[in-house]
């Protein structure tokens, strides 16, 4: 039912195009036993997900982001179902949310966990993307359904009622957690809401493994090994790791961090096309479970 209408959707909405996904082999920090591509993913709507990402309504300049975020393998590797309850923590402007709320639009439902915007003293831009992600599904129900917007204090997170969700995906945002030194009431609050079985998908940058803690907190990048900790201790089981978002060119040690490289550019002007050539960063994507 829901590939029929999204089939719909398409004919009504969508433009002629296609977006491919693409799976780097190997990254700085794979594991031999562990690592897998999107190929031997969790789940394989495929048909589901290339509809949404063919989108008219996604902005022209997130689609050029496909080829560095790999949303179809990464959503595949997730295990993201159309029927299911998904909590998106902190989407920003809603680069993944132009794809996750049109996805369970009509069986499913879309939470997009924000910063509450009446907490004074948060950096600048979260009030900003706040704003542009709420007038994103404004008056756009065709496409959007109704999301719900869900407000949280980033000092004590929590995302709604006990067991309430079956996914937890976060995207780019365990570092700040990291560097903000609350990353262990995030994980807690992730485990929380999730149903028994729940999953929760982690995407962040990827430092090589021995960096410490300092380094991480000033460069973005996390090890794996952080990351599964602070999951496991909030009682999360590691499921499985991918590599559908790796980039072996990011040598993870630049000179202003992962903000270097795009989309940030972060860097001198004569330098640009060196960091263009890299691209965005290799990325971490870890699956979790909270146990049944």
């Amino acid at each position: 039912m829901k590939r029929l209408m999204l089939a719909a959707l398409i004919a009504a909405a969508l433009a002629a195009c296609t977006t491919t996904d693409t799976t780097t082999a190997s990254a700085p920090e794979a594991s031999a036993t562990t690592a897998t591509p999107a190929s031997t993913s969790a789940s394989a709507d495929t048909a589901g997900f290339d509809a949404v990402l063919a989108g008219a309504w996604r902005d022209p300049k997130n689609v050029a982001r496909d080829q560095y975020r790999h949303p179809g393998g990464t959503l595949s590797f997730f295990g993201v179902a159309p029927d299911e309850t998904l909590i998106e923590i902190t989407p920003g402007g809603g680069w993944y949310a132009e794809i996750l709320a049109p996805y369970l639009r009509d069986d499913g439902q879309y939470v997009a966990a924000v910063w509450d915007d009446a907490i004074p003293g948060q950096p600048g831009y979260r009030y900003r993307l706040n704003k542009e992600l709420r007038a994103k599904f404004a008056g756009n129900a065709a496409v959007y359904g109704t999301p719900d917007v869900r407000i949280f204090d980033p000092k004590a997170p929590v995302f709604g009622p006990a067991g309430s969700a079956d996914t937890v995906l976060t995207f780019r945002n365990a570092h700040n957690w990291v560097a903000d030194g609350n990353a262990d009431a995030y994980f807690k609050a992730f485990f929380d809401v999730l149903k028994p079985g729940g999953t929760l998908g982690v995407v962040d940058h990827r430092a090589k493994p021995g960096t410490d803690l300092e380094t991480m907190k000033k460069s973005g990048y996390l090890t794996e090994e952080l990351v599964i900790g602070y999951a496991t201790k909030a009682g999360f089981v590691l499921e499985e790791k991918s590599e559908v978002n790796a980039n072996p060119k990011d040598t993870a040690d630049h000179p202003n961090g992962v903000w270097t490289l795009p989309p940030s550019n972060d860097h001198d002007a004569a330098d640009d096309a060196k960091y263009k050539a890299i691209g965005e960063s290799d990325r971490m994507t870890l699956r979790f479970r909270k146990p049944a």
